[in-house]
């Protein structure tokens, strides 16, 4: 053992010399054996392991440990030449109902994917190309730092967080390794999903066919976590069951203008749930259990925007019905309020998605606020700060989901990084993606896994980077009808228009 880690670290010392003797070796050594074989397969997918190379000389030992290495790829030649994008609609009738995928070019001719939150702007991407034009994008913590002061919670950190997976899938088809493996290995093969429960109508339920669609979801599509939204919707039409939602500008409609009630804080609102609004709502959270079963996690979103006493009193209501999560009751950076409400029911409480960085999940883990964190990777900062997120929630009993609205590209970029991650509990796939056929068919896998199997997302285990390309004749069949360029050259971001030195 001694003997080879002196001439690893020799090789290392030579790094040019080691590249020729590497290329040597898988020329003049018998590699094509089954066993030799066999050996490769297990190194480039489960770690290399020092025990392993007992047996072997020391060129044999640099042709194993580079022989995933992409041969068309000088990874610590490789620089960035340009950031291009492509906008697709994400199936939804809302106004802005985006997705922004970025493709990261290379003077070696790899590319890296990423994708910006759902909703967001090319923009918050391409605002970041001057400052990566000419670095190395193997350098992917580096990057980030630089340009991380340019992101924000919500949307506004969709243009770091998809730099940052673009960086992540073009490190990995560099080193021809799956991004999992650079984050230091996997815990699973698949990735548990949730989805929601199937389209119905709240106040004239057709119990039958929802009967119908609930075996659907769960059978034939595999779903073993389901997630509701059991609102003041369900309730507020019926006169009694509601306080001031008569004279709350915009109650029960989508305007988002400032002052409505869509962007008021939930605290502001003064409206209040009724006794008989809590009946109502019990007796429909109760329809949907029985029919969903208690085997099934069910989880609940959107229950309205009211005080930290009324979230109670509704969380209370449902309590008989053990959700597994109750998700948003007050804005995330209401971080005392959330603990309130945590510390006063026994229902596990959640936020996150529109959480920036690691910092905010670290002080809301710190005082159990949650009892779940619940990241979007395009608004979070990305697969590794997500990761990380992930491991200190560990470290303070608080276990994580992932939130995910967006395309294939976005959703392997999950995958990698709850592959990765040891409290994952699952990753969030909302009905326009498993109701839509055509989305699994925006990407080509590279390897021999599916993107996902009922109900479980797979792991790439032998494609490296995120392990999808895109298919083009899709992609371009589901441009957004506000940009239908498609990867189009984008020289006017790449001048640097300002010093970005944040201290003096």
């Amino acid at each position: 053992m001694k003997s080879i880690l002196q001439q690893l670290m020799a090789a290392n010392q030579a790094n040019e010399n080691g590249q020729k003797m590497a290329a040597q070796a898988e020329m003049s050594n018998p590699l094509t054996t089954p066993a030799r074989r066999n050996f490769l397969k297990r190194t480039a997918l489960g770690g290399i392991s020092l025990a392993g190379f007992l047996n072997f000389s020391l060129e044999d030992t640099l042709a194993q440990s580079t022989a995933k290495v992409n041969r068309a790829s000088n990874p610590s030649e490789l620089k960035i030449t340009d950031m291009r994008y492509a906008t697709v609609s994400n199936g939804t009738s809302f106004t802005n109902a985006r997705n922004v995928i970025i493709r990261i070019d290379t003077n070696q001719g790899i590319y890296g994917l990423g994708e910006v939150r759902d909703g967001g702007d090319a923009r918050y991407a391409l605002f970041l190309k001057s400052r990566l034009l000419g670095q190395n994008p193997c350098n992917v913590e580096m990057l980030f730092k630089t340009i991380k002061q340019f992101g924000n919670h919500g949307r506004l950190g969709g243009g770091v967080s998809g730099v940052e997976m673009a960086l992540w899938d073009l490190a990995g088809k560099a080193y021809g390794v799956p991004v999992w493996q650079l984050l230091g290995g996997r815990y699973r093969d698949q990735v548990r999903l949730y989805s929601y429960v199937p389209g119905h109508s709240v106040t004239n339920m057709d119990v039958a066919k929802f009967k119908a669609d609930i075996k659907h979801r769960m059978e034939e599509q595999g779903f073993t976590w389901l997630k509701m939204h059991p609102g003041i919707q369900v309730y507020s039409s019926i006169l009694g069951t509601t306080v001031n939602t008569k004279f709350v500008p915009g109650f029960g409609t989508d305007d988002l203008s400032f002052g409505s009630y869509q962007s008021t804080r939930h605290p502001f609102t003064a409206i209040q749930v009724t006794d008989k609004g809590l009946d109502l709502l019990a007796k429909y959270v109760d329809t949907i259990r029985s029919i969903v079963g208690y085997e099934v996690p069910l989880s609940a979103d959107h229950m309205g925007h009211f005080d930290v006493n009324n979230c109670i009193r509704v969380a209370r209501a449902l309590e008989p019905f053990r959700m597994a999560s109750l998700e948003d009751f007050v804005p995330w950076d209401s971080t005392d309020q959330l603990k309130t409400i945590t510390d006063a029911i026994t229902t596990p409480t959640m936020t996150g998605e529109d959480i920036y960085l690691k910092e905010t999940f670290q002080k809301l883990c710190d005082v159990r606020a949650v009892d779940i964190v619940q990241p979007d990777m395009g608004s979070s900062g990305g697969i590794l700060e997500t990761k990380k997120i992930g491991d200190y929630a560990e470290e303070k009993g608080v276990a994580m989901g992932l939130h995910f609205a967006g395309t294939p590209v976005c959703f392997m970029a999950n995958v990698h990084s709850a592959a990765a991650t040891q409290n994952v509990l699952a990753l969030e796939v909302p009905n326009q993606i498993v109701d839509n056929p055509w989305w699994p068919t925006l990407v080509k896998m590279v390897g021999k896994q599916p993107l996902y199997t009922k109900g479980f997302a797979h792991v790439p285990l032998d494609a490296p980077g995120l392990g999808v390309e895109l298919n083009d004749e899709v992609m371009k069949q589901h441009l957004h009808k506000e940009d239908t360029t498609y990867f189009r050259p984008t020289p006017e971001w790449n001048e640097k228009r300002s010093h970005d030195r944040i201290f003096s």
